[in-house]
């Protein structure tokens, strides 16, 4: 299948528009105001921005899932804020990976356009919502969603372990049955051909993962990736490949709508960017070395703390 853009382009695609998005929000600090002072102090974002992004690709996890709680708990920004800087923080972390995949050729862009239909316009909702919502409401919310997530990181196996198809039971066997087939060639060699899935649900579950990322900055690669393997029988590495595919186009339509309705944390990202492009670069590196179900179970336990914790300081303190 012949790719409609190239991964060099897409990427600095997404890097342009991801810093444009100042621009247009007119929201960019000029140099003589720039904070300088409170950028220096929190040299140690850049470190910790290294090992986060360099355990999310290790282990295949969502990169803002890290983030959003260490801006939030450590850093001290409000949930809005912490929300906003993870997005825009993700948006560049993704690009290593994205460029790859597009380059190899493994993206199914006919599945994903269907699911940027339901996952754009609920970011930008979602987006919206985090900031206007009460902060404390939003980090009940949030502190849920981590509970949810650590518990799916827990005790759902890893999607890309599954066998393609095995839940989608009788019902869907039946809707994802005669509607053709897809093809996906990778350029090195590989083909993967597949029946064309039933697009309604997978719609539905995208728009409220892209709900629930532009809220909490987490959750819509999961919900992809799984549904697409689980319910679609597309083949894992086609089905990792589409589902950043996706979470690449999104991320950004979220970060910009945070940029345009606050002013985004600059002294904070001007760290952690740089951070997750150097993390990056050695998870890819060293991620053939480490386990990965026993990071993710790991990771799991993890973030259903740093949930709980998020939760017993807005009810119990």
């Amino acid at each position: 299948m012949e790719v409609p853009v190239s991964g060099n382009r897409f990427v600095a695609l997404g890097i342009i528009g991801a810093g444009a998005m100042a621009v247009v929000s007119g929201q960019l600090p000029p140099v003589s105001g720039f904070p300088m002072a409170q950028f220096l102090a929190h040299w140690w974002v850049f470190p910790a921005s290294v090992v986060f992004a360099t355990v999310a690709l290790s282990s295949g996890v969502s990169g803002a899932l890290f983030f959003s709680p260490f801006f939030m708990l450590v850093v001290g920004l409000t949930p809005s804020q912490a929300i906003g800087a993870g997005l825009l923080t993700e948006v560049f972390g993704m690009g290593n990976g994205l460029r790859s995949y597009v380059k190899q050729q493994v993206v199914d862009f006919q599945t994903a356009k269907w699911l940027l239909l339901g996952s754009v316009p609920a970011i930008i909702v979602g987006a919206f919502a985090a900031h206007y919502v009460d902060p404390t409401i939003l980090k009940l919310i949030f502190g849920a969603g981590l509970l949810l997530l650590g518990g799916f990181l827990v005790y759902y196996e890893a999607p890309e372990n599954c066998e393609p198809g095995e839940c989608e039971g009788e019902y869907l066997k039946a809707k994802n049955t005669g509607r053709g087939t897809t093809t996906v060639e990778a350029t090195d060699g590989e083909t993967f051909t597949y029946d064309t899935c039933w697009r309604t649900p997978g719609v539905a579950l995208s728009t409220v993962g892209g709900f629930i990322t532009g809220l909490i900055s987490a959750g819509l690669p999961e919900i992809v990736t799984t549904q697409l393997i689980v319910r679609c029988r597309v083949p894992p590495r086609v089905a990792v490949a589409t589902s950043v595919f996706v979470l690449g186009v999104t991320a950004i339509a979220g970060a910009l709508v945070h940029a345009l309705t606050a002013t985004p944390v600059w002294y904070v990202v001007a760290w952690s960017i740089p951070g997750v492009l150097v993390g990056g670069a050695i998870g890819t590196r060293v991620g053939k070395y480490i386990p990965s179900d026993l990071m993710e179970t790991g990771l799991g336990v993890v973030f259903g703390i740093v949930g709980a914790i998020v939760l017993a300081l807005e009810l119990l303190v």
